[in-house]
């Protein structure tokens, strides 16, 4: 089987897949004691192995109560988190009632330090039968602000893990930490997340037997799902992280769903259909934010401007230099031309944006894209989405906008090292696009080259970094942002570096490409893409990669557009392998 999810594949996910597909969930991966109570007196050390058998993440380092509730061979605990504790259901205050749906359990009382203490609170969680699926929500009310409600699961087979439908993994023993989006707003460090793009995870334990986990949510908020392996399943960790610039005392969780299928797509396909109605995605057929010469393109040329250092790579008059001689080989207007650091140092300048003068300044900037326009190209500048330099002086109006997470720790932009003294620097503030300053600022200096220039298009680098900040919603300020440049330039196309799933209803165009994200949106290779010979990157800070010459590192995957990179040796000494990347080019767009 192979368990990439392919493109036809991803046309029976978006389509309509027979109940056949669906089995009814396993039974328990262990036998429950008989018992009238029921409550099942579990903790978290029950069913696992402690120590860990593999790689593992922190934990406490005694037993806490986890007392559950059984519900279709399923068994479901909760524990709520304020910003300075963890509180556990007290199972002396917990009651369980049937419902016509399925389980009601209510408790009228938490209990903290491992369970010697006690604090007041309230917890109702309803369990129901949706068919084939179990599903399930949670409010939570405590006297301080909640910050994340995590449901425990046990009853979950081992197996290969898939996060977001990608292909399954065997983790063997290693204890499995899945965070959405952006890693759930951990980068680095001993408890760091692998990315979700959607929260969705599947356990693959037989060839035909697919149980998927996925958050129900209509909104951009933090979740984490937490694997740890027992002798016979997994004990499961749902997390919920509440919005930070709300304070919430009393938290409704959005429904989580449990199920089983008999083949991966099967298992994404509910998922996918929620999200296309939760976030009103338009397919890529349909879409009203697609330029008419986006859909024809057949080619995606990177011209990169100037490195952090100020190395140039390319001025302005050598980027017209090479786009004359593109124009020849292939029908320009088929021609999407990336600018990478047009505006100066690449990232040091940021958040200015402004036309450099050492690249060739005003008037051969404008004249490069006066010029190219008129060979048919279309051009499409870089901004980052949530980068600015603390040490400029145009920071201090935006300066309300860096980004603090959710415990209040500034979050900056601070994982690069810039200059290579083999030290991540950490002058860049990482910002929120939800606070007006920051929105504003970026809205207008995009707005401005536009209006001046003329491009056709605008990217924005790190768009798909979410933080759950304290201040505001990023994905709100986003939305916002993009909304109102296409309200003022329709014919502007809005494309990304990478997204989490909400950004598909807003932006169709990424340079990271993801097979789930095909039926709603095209991509082409990221700016570090290899350049012919040396394999350069450009201004990206990941210097130099192999450059297949056989293949021409061209991947063939439905939406990815083909990706030509040019750094400073590339026009001067590959102009061979250039040519031939604009030959497969037309090739693949049925132009030859």
């Amino acid at each position: 089987m192979d368990d990439a999810l392919t493109r036809r594949d991803w046309i029976k996910v978006v389509g309509v897949t027979g109940a056949s597909a669906f089995l009814p969930l396993s039974p328990p991966a262990t036998v429950e004691p008989v018992t009238t109570d029921p409550i099942i007196p579990l903790r978290s050390s029950s069913e696992v192995f402690l120590p860990p058998r593999g790689g593992g993440f922190m934990k406490f380092s005694f037993d806490t109560p986890e007392p559950s509730v059984a519900f279709n061979g399923l068994r479901f605990g909760f524990t709520v988190f304020s910003r300075e504790n963890t509180y556990h259901l007290d199972q002396d205050r917990m009651a369980v009632e049937p419902t016509e749906a399925g389980l009601q359990l209510v408790c009228t009382g938490f209990r903290w330090a491992g369970g010697q203490e006690e604090a007041a609170g309230r917890l109702v969680a309803e369990f129901r039968r949706n068919g084939p699926w179990v599903e399930w929500d949670v409010v939570a009310e405590f006297s301080q602000p909640i910050k994340a409600v995590t449901s425990i699961v046990r009853g979950l087979p081992r197996g290969k893990i898939s996060s977001g439908g990608h292909a399954p993994f065997e983790p063997n023993n290693d204890e499995l930490l899945f965070g959405y989006p952006f890693s759930g707003g951990d980068l680095f460090g001993g408890n760091t997340a692998q990315g979700m793009g959607t929260p969705l995870v599947i356990v693959q334990s037989a060839e035909h037997d697919f149980h998927f986990l996925s958050s129900l949510d209509d909104r951009v908020r933090t979740k984490r799902i937490y694997f740890q392996p027992g002798e016979k399943g997994y004990r499961v960790e749902a997390i919920h992280e509440t919005e930070g610039w709300l304070n919430l005392t009393k938290v409704q969780v959005p429904a989580w769903r449990i199920g089983r299928a008999t083949t991966l797509a099967a298992a994404v396909q509910p998922h996918y259909q929620h999200l296309e109605r939760a976030y009103s995605i338009p397919r890529w057929e349909v879409r009203e934010d697609v330029p008419a010469w986006l859909r024809s393109t057949a080619l995606v040329v990177s011209l990169h401007g100037m490195h952090y250092s100020g190395y140039i790579f390319n001025t302005y008059p050598r980027m017209l230099e090479i786009l004359r001689w593109i124009a020849p080989q292939i029908p320009a207007e088929r021609v999407l031309v990336f600018i990478p650091a047009w505006d100066g140092r690449y990232y040091w300048d940021y958040p200015n944006y402004r036309v450099s003068e050492r690249m060739g300044g005003e008037t051969e900037f404008r004249r490069l894209i006066q010029e190219g326009k008129k060979l048919g190209f279309r051009f499409m500048p870089m901004f980052g989405a949530n980068a600015a330099n603390r040490r400029l002086p145009t920071y201090a109006g935006i300066a309300d906008a860096a980004t603090a997470k959710v415990d209040g720790d500034r979050f900056d932009l601070n994982w690069v090292d810039w200059d290579n003294d083999r030290h991540q620097e950490g002058w860049l503030s990482y910002m929120n696009l939800g606070v007006e300053s920051w929105r504003r600022w970026l809205t207008e200096r995009i707005a401005d080259l536009i209006e001046r220039f003329d491009v056709d298009a605008y990217f924005l680098d790190i768009i798909g970094g979410w933080i759950n900040n304290t201040k505001a919603d990023m994905h709100e300020g986003a939305r916002q942002m993009v909304a109102e440049l296409r309200a003022r330039y329709p014919h502007v196309l809005a494309c990304g570096e990478f997204h989490y799933d909400a950004l598909l209803a807003f932006i169709p165009f990424y340079h990271v490409y993801s097979e789930y994200a095909v039926p709603y949106s095209r991509s082409f290779s990221h700016l570090s893409h290899p350049a012919p010979g040396r394999g350069s990157s450009g201004v990206h800070e990941s210097g130099f990669s192999p450059f297949d010459a056989k293949t021409l590192s061209l991947t063939r995957r439905d939406g990815l557009l083909p990706t030509l990179t040019v750094v400073d040796d590339t026009f001067t000494t590959y102009r061979d392998q250039m040519g031939a990347i604009i030959r497969e080019a037309r090739i693949r767009a049925g132009l030859t």
